[in-house]
């Protein structure tokens, strides 16, 4: 098949739970614990309703991110601070100022026709069945929706909220264990028998490991997360798990489990976003599994639901800030102590950079943050808040770009960004040294770097600026298809961007299919 060869349209947008007009399945069981609100279905008839749809929702006041002269740290673990620094490595990417890379906008263009391509290859004018970006379809690979069937599996009187605080437990840890897989790594589905590689294997493989009840400490219930059962979680369970074994290794295996751990401790720790009993998903309140006694002793404040920002409308609207809060005080503790730190708080995926002001000192100015994996999960975490407890959030114009290899491999492959020439010299011998250590054979040779060499820093800063570029160029390029409804960046991610990066980089190194740029993977950001 061609690479712009016609694939059946729309075979996504269509799923249950990234659609407010959901299947049975979704549907089922009482909705008792929400309050009832405007259903998403009355909002806009006939369009889908993924978290990141047109939706036009009331004013809603968003709380200023901190002034990062008072504030530093605050401001640069806000979700502001990512676009804001980013710009500036952005604007001389702009005028080829870049310490790594020549940069060749004659060749934007091209990206714009290629990502375009794919939009018009694989969905139907005018694209508004295209979901945002989000784990919940890395969980339907093969076009079987598993999470769908999931849902079908749990008794009726399984109510919304609780189907939904189950969905955050599985997506968090599923969103957690999304680091790059590596060029071995297979996972075998004991569903049914199939191989799958990358973030789907990953996310069939946490589905699975979940449904085992690996993550959870609660015999009366196999389907959640909580503190017990992470806390219980070794590096050779999950070795089992993962199918990780010699031969087909996942990088950064030992990362992952130490994250999950960790992950346990911050359960425990923050107990006023996710209660005593330790579960991701009570993050939208309204705990559940506790006595009368428990709860006048130790409930705090439901957080998503209860918050007085929440609640200020016949729609059940959330500021976007609120549940950044939670994701990032929350799991603050979960990154790995090596992580540039601040006046002594972790700053988690932020990371100096040598293209900001102030590069050599410990100045806040000097480091470039993205938050990548809490973005990832931001995104991922309101898909099921959307369709199960009709929970809109205002201020998802604030979420960037991913930036992580597929996205960032684009613009590398397409030309538009080159590796200079001191860096690739570096870099090749990089991949030389780390196969010779790892007795990994080198088949197809591209340039390696470790997650805060410098050159990966400024990959990542230009890799935001530009995908924000390359949304309105494609609106522009598809204006006439998309009737005057554009898309939005989460949905240029889901059908564009992303999935060009994989494309091209199968193109271009069809026995491996990594990026032109390879990280060293801790198992912890990419």
């Amino acid at each position: 098949m061609g690479l712009f060869s016609r694939k059946d349209k729309a075979p996504k947008g269509g799923s249950s739970l990234t659609t407010s007009q959901s299947t049975a399945s979704i549907n089922s069981g009482n909705s008792r614990g929400i309050e009832n609100r405007t259903p998403a279905s009355s909002i806009t008839p006939g369009t889908p309703s993924s978290p990141m749809s047109p939706v036009k929702l009331p004013k809603v006041d968003l709380p200023r991110p901190p002034d990062p002269q008072l504030d530093p740290t605050g401001y640069l673990r806000s979700l502001g601070a990512v676009r804001e620094r980013s710009k500036i490595v952005t604007d001389r990417a702009l005028r080829n100022e870049l310490n790594h890379f020549d940069v060749d906008l004659d060749r934007f263009p091209d990206v714009v026709s290629f990502v375009s391509g794919l939009i018009k290859r694989d969905y139907t004018p005018p694209f508004n069945t295209i979901p945002g970006h989000g784990r919940y379809q890395h969980f339907c690979v093969g076009g079987r929706d598993r999470i769908a069937h999931l849902l079908s599996t749990w008794p009726e009187n399984i109510d919304s909220t609780e189907r939904c605080r189950r969905l955050i437990d599985l997506f968090l840890v599923s969103v957690l264990l999304d680091a790059g897989a590596g060029t071995q790594w297979s996972y075998k589905s004991a569903d049914n028998g199939r191989i799958y590689r990358r973030s789907e294997g990953l996310a069939v493989a946490s589905l699975e490991m979940f449904k085992a009840g690996l993550f959870s400490g609660n015999s009366a219930n196999k389907a959640q997360v909580d503190k017990v059962g992470l806390q219980s979680l070794t590096l050779d369970k999950l070795e089992a798990g993962l199918q990780s074994r010699p031969g087909n290794e996942l990088a950064g295996l030992e990362g992952r489990t130490e994250l999950l751990i960790r992950l346990a401790d911050a359960l425990d720790e923050k107990k006023d976003y996710f209660g005593i009993d330790g579960r991701p998903g009570n993050m939208i309140g309204l705990y559940s599994q506790v006595s009368s006694k428990d709860l006048q002793a130790d409930k705090l404040p439901d957080h998503l639901l209860s918050h007085p920002s929440t609640q200020a409308s016949s729609m059940l609207i959330v500021p976007l800030p609120v549940l950044w809060n939670v994701l990032m005080n929350g799991l603050a503790s979960i990154w790995p102590p090596s992580r540039t730190a601040l006046n002594g708080v972790s700053l988690g995926d932020a990371w100096p950079c040598q293209a900001m002001p102030n590069s050599g000192t410990a100045s806040w100015e000097s480091i470039l943050p993205f938050h990548k994996l809490t973005q990832w999960l931001t995104y991922s975490l309101m898909q099921p808040m959307q369709s199960l407890l009709n929970m809109y959030f205002a201020g998802t114009e604030l979420l960037t770009g991913l930036p992580e290899y597929r996205n960032g491999g684009l613009f590398v492959d397409m030309g538009v960004l080159t590796v200079k020439p001191d860096d690739l010299e570096r870099g090749l011998q990089n991949f030389t040294d780390y196969c010779r250590r790892t007795g990994t054979k080198g088949v197809e040779v591209a340039p390696m770097f470790e997650p805060g060499d410098d050159v990966v820093v400024e990959w990542r800063g230009v890799t935001v600026g530009f995908l924000d570029k390359l949304c309105v160029e494609v609106n522009k390029a598809l204006k006439n298809e998309l009737a005057g409804h554009d898309l939005t960046l989460p949905q240029l991610l889901e059908a564009g961007s992303w999935k060009g990066g994989r494309e091209i980089a199968e193109i271009n190194r069809p026995n491996t299919k990594e990026p032109p740029i390879l990280i060293e993977s801790d198992g912890t950001v990419f």
